[in-house]
């Protein structure tokens, strides 16, 4: 039998799940006194929602349930290799939601402001900061248009990560109506949009020349590729200078109320820019898209935007939806791997007792009105003992009937 975890999942030590509850507790207190109410989903969907769900390069990455029984044995028969699975683990908390919505928008008020705080599972390739089973703590708005929700739902966000210790970090926002201007402008096809924003979303890690290559690859013209290269290395461009290549004025207005509206709300406390390169992955985004970036650890915190028409996908009708992920796992890592030290933790201490355990249990009751308290059968070697307290994170130890004070561990 293996005592590994499989690849991609992970065991946590006490210290890390202090450390993961707390984050965990952060956000979803701050998101309960803004107003939002949690909800929760089965972690399995219907395959067929899942491969519909336009969720980008995410719908690669989904780990399938094969049939059981019968059914699976008529599929291999027939050799129907693409009816081998009738479900699928979620890859992220949207597409449930949209489909939550759609079986239970009886019972709900417009618009409706959910928390999701639960676990996603992605078939990624393992490595530092790409798991296969992650967190991910979610606030969405459905069944309004408004850029009030915009504004809602990054000032929310912001509160939560300025909750958990982090400083120094900014929102980048755009607006996918505008580059899909652009890129018809300059003589991309409309059903080209999709996979060109795919490719455009990548500029960070491929640059400009990986942008160009690899819209060549799928066989975009040049002229066009050469005309989006040009507008590429202007980067950062100005919400003024868009207004003169876009024709999507009523998404750009939008976009500078946003701005104006965060800028005021963040009291200084971080900062908000129009970033026309930021494109987001998902397929299902309609229009405004948004992510919020660390400077500190130079890393990506949170992301999310507008996905207008997914829930329409199950009515049949347009119904209006936002939201915004914070990134669990990757913030964890940061927290973990800079010490991080959780602010008015309660401590935690160790009482001893050796064969009085009645007197010492009831000591320790009065000393959790103040301390987490563990009890110990006082080992012989107590100070080897006290060592591995020490890097559990307690505080202090007590040995009942030889001290009266808790004495500090250093």
């Amino acid at each position: 039998m293996k005592i590994g975890t499989v690849k991609g999942t992970s065991d946590y030590l006490p210290n890390e799940v202090i450390l993961r509850e707390f984050i965990q507790n952060s956000i979803l207190e701050t998101y309960k006194i803004n107003g939002f109410e949690r909800i929760m989903t089965p972690a399995i969907e219907d395959i067929e929602n899942l491969d519909k769900s336009d969720g980008g390069d995410n719908l690669n990455l989904i780990f399938k349930i094969l049939k059981r029984g019968e059914k699976l044995n008529s599929a291999i028969e027939n050799a129907q290799f693409n009816e081998l699975s009738d479900m699928g683990l979620r890859y992220d908390l949207t597409l449930p939601l949209s489909r939550y919505f759609a079986n239970n928008r009886q019972n709900l008020t417009l618009p409706f402001k959910c928390i999701q705080i639960d676990k996603v599972y992605r078939a990624e390739r393992p490595q530092k900061g790409r798991m296969r089973e992650l967190v991910q703590c979610d606030i969405d708005i459905i069944g309004s248009d408004s850029v009030y929700c915009e504004i809602e739902l990054i000032n929310v966000t912001a509160k939560a990560l300025l909750a958990i210790g982090l400083k120094n970090f900014k929102v980048r926002i755009n607006d996918r109506n505008i580059l899909r201007n652009i890129l018809l402008s300059i003589g991309f096809k409309q059903d080209e949009l999709e996979s060109v924003c795919i490719t455009f979303d990548k500029l960070d890690k491929i640059g400009i020349n990986g942008i160009k290559a690899e819209l060549s690859e799928k066989g975009a013209s040049e002229e066009s590729i050469n005309a989006l290269s040009s507008i590429l290395r202007k980067l950062p461009l100005s919400l003024d200078y868009i207004k003169s290549i876009s024709s999507q004025k009523d998404s750009i207005n939008n976009l500078q109320e946003i701005i104006n509206k965060i800028t005021l709300l963040s009291e200084n406390k971080y900062t908000i820019e129009f970033d026309l390169s930021l494109v987001r992955g998902q397929g299902y985004y309609t229009g405004t898209v948004f992510e919020i970036e660390s400077s500190d650890f130079n890393s990506s915190i949170a992301g999310g935007g507008r996905y207008d028409n997914l829930i329409g996908k199950f009515l049949n009708e347009k119904i209006p939806a936002v939201g915004f992920s914070i990134g669990f796992e990757r913030i964890f890592h940061i927290l973990k791997d800079n010490r991080f030290y959780i602010p008015n933790a309660r401590k935690k201490i160790a009482v001893f007792f050796e064969n009085n355990f009645l007197e010492a249990n009831k000591k320790a009751d009065k000393l959790r009105n103040d301390y987490d308290v563990t009890l110990f059968e006082k080992p012989k070697k107590l100070s080897k003992f006290l060592n591995s307290l020490l890097e559990m994170g307690f505080y202090g130890f007590f040995v009942y009937g030889q001290s009266e004070e808790i004495k500090i561990l250093n």
